[in-house]
């Protein structure tokens, strides 16, 4: 008899308006939009209480969705014996130097090669569980065509010590970015961030489903249609960085997710950054068992470096 996963999940004022299948998919990463409507089709979702047909059903106010779906297939992330740079180790923490092209945790497409199975690889079985089989350890992520710094927990006591500081936004983390075309002055954009309301794997500034999301832009340098640019991240949303500055009209250069790689400038250079230029060189946390502030950094990677050094000799 295959095992199904029964949940209930009642809705808020923020929910009403929003489209069923939307609600759904964003309530449950692990099911894809097109997945919802099938399961809707095939009367596996209740709406208080009965069976609907509609994705299109739009949610009200205290509606009562009920759902049951099969259960996935095993998958749990395992060790590999992946070269790892790390910055900063002791019996709580570890933090590493993640190259571009990493993914954090396994995930559809992901189940190798990530920095979870390396972490495994190198720190046993001392990693906290509170992620679960496929999140050993992992407090926060970065994309994976982002490079920097990132903190894993080693105990469940340090993991939810940082993921505290992480919610009160006690972890400062310090970005270097390449932004598309020339942004005039230091600015802090406040604008709230949720899934975009097309595309399941895009998020998008947005006033439904979002939660606030707050980045500071600091401007270091100014050359010909790009800016080199330091954010600093307040919160710390999905994409945040990449949404926030493609919404101001300035996407990063080589995102090809958030603008356009036939934009002249991502045609001259994306094919050195082979993916967005965006590194995570500065994070500072509390320690979770000294109480001792720790401020870590860590240098550009060649693949920024080589952009800066064509951009500074203007080829």
């Amino acid at each position: 008899m295959t095992e199904t996963i029964k949940k209930a999940i009642p809705t808020t004022n923020e929910d009403a308006g929003a489209r069923l299948d939307v609600f759904l998919s964003e309530k449950e990463p692990s099911l894809s939009r097109s997945r919802v409507q099938k399961l809707i089709e095939d009367g596996c979702v209740l709406v208080n209480g009965r069976l609907t047909v509609s994705k299109n059903y739009k949610l009200r106010e205290a509606d009562y969705i009920e759902i049951e779906y099969p259960l996935p297939a095993p998958c749990r992330a395992e060790a590999e014996d992946i070269p790892i740079d790390i910055r900063y180790e002791d019996e709580d923490i570890i933090v590493v130097n993640k190259p571009k092209g990493m993914v954090v945790h396994p995930a559809a497409g992901h189940y190798t090669g990530t920095l979870v199975s390396a972490l495994l690889h190198h720190c046993g079985d001392s990693l906290s569980g509170i992620g679960g089989i496929l999140r050993p350890g992992i407090v926060h992520r970065i994309d994976k065509d982002t490079s920097g710094l990132i903190v894993a927990a080693k105990n469940d006591a340090a993991h939810l010590t940082l993921s505290e500081q992480l919610k009160e936004h006690r972890i400062s983390r310090v970005y270097q970015a390449i932004a598309l075309g020339k942004i005039e002055e230091n600015c802090t954009i406040d604008l709230p961030i949720g899934r975009h309301p097309a595309d399941r794997k895009k998020m998008a500034v947005t006033d439904k489903n979002s939660k606030n999301a707050i980045t500071h832009v600091e401007v270091l340098e100014r050359v010909p249609a790009l800016t080199y640019v330091k954010c600093i991240l307040e919160t710390g949303r999905t994409h945040q960085i990449r949404v926030h500055l493609a919404h101001i009209g300035h996407p990063l250069l080589g995102d090809a997710v958030y603008g356009s790689m036939r934009q002249p400038m991502n045609a001259r250079y994306g094919k050195y950054t082979a993916g967005q230029c965006l590194h995570a060189g500065k994070l500072s946390l509390t320690h979770p068992r000294t109480g001792e502030r720790l401020h870590l950094e860590c240098e550009l990677p060649d693949y920024f470096r080589n952009v800066l050094a064509l951009l500074e000799a203007g080829k």
